[in-house]
């Protein structure tokens, strides 16, 4: 809204000091970072104590795991923290015509919703099964879709090449054939309407996702949202429940999280900066830049959240945070042609998935073949593993975000490393 009312007031003539730092993503993504960290540490208190007003705690299942008993009773549905901590800033400081802020926005709140519909039907209705599978994979899926659709058919949505770097796709319908000269760099660009990603560690590096049907038909461009939807789709899916899944320890999902948002705030930066598109070898994708401010509220939010959320934690986020913050790092990460890098800088997410799909499906395979089933690990997902094995979890949680962040540094390095 601030960016908003600067731009209004700029058509009309009016200008006060400081206005120019508005123009700089900068400077507005700083700001986000530090509104968001003090409305989530300041509205933190006060939801926690409305939590325990409501008596919304945590109903613990005896597991057997370290320190589990202490944590009945803990507050749980603290996501609302982290969602007005994101919010807030978003609202304020970016430009809420862009297309992909309103996109993330819709995801912010439709996770909300479904992980909100979860918590309550477990905290008020008592249904320990909470909002059933079905139907929370079905709302997951309707969210897929709809940013898919968007993300393949809205106008605005394109990426800009090199002309040279674009003859292997010049034939295509999709492309919009007009030239533009950019006031900062000597080259040539032209818009490419396209399903393309990029693909790490190869030195040409993109995939257009529409060339997996050209064995079927040669008019494949037109049927590329064949592909493309169900992929967004099980993207959003997999790192919202990938997220949901890690948040089993105090810590471990905020703090994993953050860590991922700073990795997406740099590859806005450079997706959505020109010069540093065109230096990197990367897609330029216009109007991304703005995912930078957004990113940063994520960040600010997330940290701000682990100031009640560290161990011993005084709320839990629940499905309504763990959701939003999957589905969130799912969409940036698709709006930003990153998808395939998700099991590197998501890599805790995807590993403490399979840690689960691996157990259940050990546990099925040797029930039915030795008439008892058997388990990898001690525990799933990993972090209770290695709780069971007497790791005490704020080193659990150290440990896998330092993790966290060796896979950071990995994803950033296949900007040159290919």
């Amino acid at each position: 809204m601030i960016y908003q009312l600067v731009k209004y007031f700029n058509q009309q003539g009016l200008h006060f000091a400081g206005e120019n730092l508005f123009r700089f993503i900068s400077f507005r993504a700083a700001l986000a970072m530090i509104i968001s960290l003090i409305v989530t540490i300041f509205i933190g208190k006060a939801i926690i104590d409305y939590l325990r007003k409501l008596q919304i705690g945590e109903d613990i299942r005896e597991l057997g795991l370290q320190g589990q008993a202490e944590k009945k009773g803990t507050p749980t549905m603290g996501g609302f923290i982290i969602i007005i901590g994101i919010l807030t800033p978003v609202l304020l400081l970016c430009n809420l015509a862009n297309i992909y802020i309103q996109l993330m926005i819709f995801v912010t709140i439709a996770f909300t919703v479904i992980g909100f519909v979860d918590d309550y039907l477990k905290k008020f209705k008592k249904n320990k099964e909470g909002l059933a599978g079905k139907w929370k994979i079905a709302g997951q899926t309707l969210i897929g879709l709809i940013v898919g659709v968007v993300l393949y058919a809205h106008p605005s949505v394109i990426i800009k090449r090199e002309l040279v770097n674009t003859m292997s796709i010049e034939s295509s319908d999709n492309i919009t054939e007009k030239i533009h000269m950019d006031k900062n760099i000597s080259a040539s660009f032209v818009d490419a309407k396209v399903p393309v990603t990029t693909i790490p560690f190869v030195k040409s590096h993109e995939l257009n996702y529409a060339k997996l049907l050209s064995f079927i038909t040669d008019d494949y461009e037109k049927y590329a949202w064949i592909i493309f939807i169900p992929i967004v789709i099980f993207i959003l899916t997999a790192v919202s429940n990938g997220a949901n899944i890690t948040d089993g320890i105090d810590g471990l999902a905020a703090g994993t999280s953050a860590v991922i948002s700073i990795v997406l705030l740099i590859f806005a930066y450079i997706s959505g900066n020109i010069l540093f598109a065109k230096y990197l070898n990367v897609m330029y994708i216009p109007m991304t830049g703005e995912l930078v401010v957004y990113a940063a509220a994520l960040v600010g939010a997330c940290i701000g959240f682990i100031w009640y959320n560290a161990y011993p934690a005084q709320v839990f986020m629940g499905d309504t945070g763990s959701l939003a913050l999957g589905g969130i790092i799912g969409t940036m990460s698709v709006i930003l042609r990153k998808e395939l890098l998700l099991p590197i800088f998501c890599g805790i997410f995807f590993v403490e998935s399979i840690s689960v799909i691996l157990q259940v499906a050990y546990f099925k395979y040797t029930k039915r073949k030795f008439g008892e089933g058997r388990r990898i690990f001690l525990m799933s997902p990993l972090h209770h593993h290695y709780q069971k094995k007497g790791m005490h979890e704020s080193k659990i949680v150290m440990r896998f975000i330092i993790v966290g962040l060796l896979l950071a540094l990995l994803s950033l390095l296949t900007l040159k490393l290919r």
